[in-house]
């Protein structure tokens, strides 16, 4: 069997993209956004200029999904504008670490939320372990272990079918986004906490950057230092925004494609936009971004200073009293539980369409009974297992947040390529506003790659790193084929 089958309609469509992007990072993130910027005002700022460019970019590849409905999407775009080389070094690096490492990163905070309500559940309790270079820590606890049984279980569920991946996901993103909702609500009406508001308010462009490593130092920024600190700050804000494009992976599964897949990217992120501007709004209302009010020490509750990033717990724990950190578990556990689906259902469907051109192994191309790629699941299952059994995987993902813009704003210039090497192809939707929001994107997302390879030059040279091993690999596969 070779062919995909076409099961999904614009909801479940739609339930992909919002329930990929949304995973832990917006529990999670406003507290490192926070230190680095040092301003409610600039904090949202930074969520709203994320938005604004996610849905740009989304809009561009709706004009891509709806020309080549086909399985692989974005793998697919980069072959037709450039060739399969730049092709390959995308799928070689969504495989070797952007979307398997998410997929691990995204399971072990599933486990290290369950850890909560369970306390068995721990990275600190190894089952067997290893020290490398006398640095790294590698092994099995039991918190890595729930996220391999997690991962296992997902992908045995998505091997059964696209029917049952797909309600999985309907559900489980149903249930984030409730809930999500429900959070916010509360935080604006009952968590509403004046004291916070007030202190916020008063501070609410005064800018500065504060670092706890080795020691609490906080510098004030002015004029173009805060341009950079909002090009930093604004990782965590499109790193919790991505993976929206994992819908155009099943292109070849969705009814009339050329029609759902552009509403849904334009649905899921516009949705996932204000919830994410909204849920920073109810963390603001409930909480101080820095660390005191009026001398008085808050750092417990405050967004800067939340107990190990978790803001979203803060904030729960201002509105439901102790329960509020059982609560706020369960949440993330639903969010990433269903994160995960979508994206272990999504990108299997990027290594079946470099199976079809040669670029991945063989069987990854071939369908079972099921009519889905079972062996891509596979293969992704496993890698995924084995990066959650390092303790370097999350260091990795580091190392990629510079590679993953290239590859969006190579996407994009794709489009305007393709509307100069095939002006005359069927193109049912067209880009919104096009040149210019193509151009947003392409803008924004290059200024802030410039602005890590000179602020971050650790977390960027090192990405570049990784996609260019690619090279070889595309040539030694290349020729055994």
């Amino acid at each position: 069997m070779t062919e995909l089958k076409r099961r999904l309609n614009l909801f479940d469509a739609t339930a992909i993209v919002t329930g990929s992007m949304i995973g832990s990072g917006i529990f999670i993130v406003s507290a490192d956004m926070a230190r680095t910027l040092g301003s409610p005002g600039l904090l949202i700022l930074a969520w709203v200029l994320t938005g604004i460019i996610t849905l740009a970019a989304a809009l561009s590849y709706g004009e891509l999904a709806a020309m080549m409905p086909h399985a692989g999407g974005q793998y697919i775009y980069l072959r037709e504008a450039f060739g399969k080389l730049p092709a390959f070094l995308y799928g070689w690096t969504l495989f070797t670490v952007i979307q398997s490492g998410t997929i691990a990163a995204v399971a072990v905070a599933f486990a290290k939320f369950t850890g909560v309500i369970f306390p068995i559940i721990s990275h600190s309790k190894w089952l067997i372990k290893f020290n490398i270079f006398g640095t790294y820590t590698i092994g099995l606890n039991t918190e890595n272990l729930l996220a391999i049984i997690s991962i296992i279980l997902l992908t045995w569920i998505n091997t059964r079918g696209l029917e049952e991946g797909k309600w999985l996901q309907n559900i489980f993103t149903s249930a984030k986004v409730l809930a999500l909702l429900g959070l916010i609500f509360l935080g604006i009406t009952i968590g509403k906490n004046h004291d916070a508001i007030f202190h916020n308010l008063q501070n609410i462009w005064s800018s500065s950057w504060t670092s706890t490593s080795p020691t609490l130092f906080t510098k004030e920024l002015t004029g173009v230092s805060i341009l950079g600190a909002l090009g930093v700050a604004m990782v965590g804000s499109l790193f919790s925004s991505i993976a929206w494009d994992t819908v155009t992976y099943t292109a070849g599964e969705t009814i009339n494609p050329k029609r759902n897949i552009p509403l849904s990217l334009a649905i899921g992120t516009g949705l996932v936009t204000i919830l994410y501007i909204l849920a920073n709004f109810a963390y603001l209302s409930t909480l101080p971004l820095h660390g005191s009010i009026n001398g008085v020490d808050t750092f417990s509750r405050g967004i800067q200073f939340a107990t190990n990033d978790r803001v979203g717990t803060a904030c729960a724990e201002i509105i439901f009293g102790t329960p509020g950190s059982i609560i706020m578990a369960l949440l993330v556990m639903v969010s990433t539980f269903g994160c995960n689906n979508g994206l272990i259902l999504s990108t299997a469907r990027v290594y079946f369409a470099m199976a079809k051109d040669g670029l991945f192994f063989k069987k990854a191309g071939e369908l079972n009974k099921n009519s889905v790629p079972s062996f891509a699941l596979i293969v992704q299952c496993i890698w995924s297992c084995f990066l959650c059994l390092s303790g370097t995987y999350s260091n990795l993902l580091d190392y990629v947040i510079f590679a993953v813009l290239i590859f969006y704003v190579l996407t994009i210039l794709g489009l305007i390529v393709l509307r100069v090497k095939k002006p005359n192809e069927e193109r049912p939707y067209k880009t919104i506003g096009y040149p210019i929001v193509p151009l947003i994107y392409i803008i924004f997302a290059t200024a802030i790659s410039i602005d890590l390879l000179i602020l971050k030059p650790l977390y960027t040279w090192p990405g570049l790193v990784i996609v260019f091993l690619g090279v070889p690999v595309y040539k030694l596969w290349k020729k055994n084929t």
